[in-house]
């Protein structure tokens, strides 16, 4: 009886072990399915689907189609204007039967008064410059230093942060990444693929950022801010523009950890 019970306490977790491997080595297979308006059923053009686990993007043809490469369990995640994102989990009936349609719900915008106030305006040059609002931002750049460091605007706090970076950078950038291995590691295949770019530069909301780094908005934020990005870049940027901020911090934090 101890013989019995101490095999199966020694298999037990070979086979579990071995259960997700086969999870983790799903084959990866070309899918197509259509996509679809859910009020009308007609399909729906120039929708942005991207696979979060492969990290691949395509767009729906005039026909609503697309194609991408995928596993069972990865998950889909579809963009269009004016219409709800959607995430879609990857079953085996997908590839079996191959006519899978997917369906968007519009957005209900609900309008509200918009009060427009133009810039008083003379019509003088020299006079209307100066009552035009100012970019606060301000760059430090130190000789010897191929980059220049955004930092907000201009008071001793801001350089002083500027300098923390530069003198003791490694120690900053550890606490951001150190903990974001997985997420950070997705970087170069996202801007290797050309359609989740497109579909990057083309927003402004975090949110597809959000999905394929799996990190919440506020941790955006605080990694750029680290980063010494100043706080009008980070709320006028695209996604694109943030994706390649975040990527362009992390390779330096990958540089400087490698030093030590």
């Amino acid at each position: 009886m101890r013989r019995l019970l101490l095999t199966l306490f020694i298999l037990t977790p070979l086979l579990c072990l071995a259960q997700n491997e086969d999870v983790d080595d799903q084959e990866v297979m070309n899918l197509t399915a259509t996509v679809i308006n859910a009020q009308t059923d007609f399909p729906l053009e120039s929708v942005h689907v991207i696979n979060l686990n492969q990290v691949k993007g395509t767009i729906t043809d005039q026909n609503g189609k697309f194609t991408i490469p995928a596993a069972v369990n990865d998950t889909l995640y579809l963009s269009y204007l004016g219409f709800k994102t959607q995430k879609v989990r990857v079953t085996n009936d997908m590839f079996r039967f191959g006519d899978t349609k997917i369906a968007l719900t519009e957005l209900a915008y609900a309008l509200e008064e918009v009060i427009v106030r133009p810039y008083q305006l003379t019509g003088y040059l020299e006079i209307d410059v100066k009552n035009l609002p100012i970019n606060n931002s301000r760059q430090y750049s130190i000789s010897g230093l191929p980059t220049s460091y955004e930092a907000g605007n201009k008071n001793p706090s801001a350089v002083t942060k500027v300098l923390g970076a530069i003198l003791n950078p490694a120690d900053l950038l550890r606490n951001l990444f150190g903990k974001k291995p997985r997420q950070m590691r997705k970087l170069r295949q996202i801007k290797e693929d050309d359609n989740i770019r497109d579909l990057l530069a083309s927003k402004f909301d975090r949110e597809t950022l959000m999905e394929l780094l799996q990190l919440e908005k506020v941790d955006i934020e605080d990694i750029l801010n680290n980063c010494n990005y100043s706080k009008s870049f980070i709320q006028t940027a695209n996604d694109l523009q943030i994706l390649d901020a975040i990527s362009s911090c992390y390779e330096e934090y990958k540089v400087l950890n490698r030093k030590q």
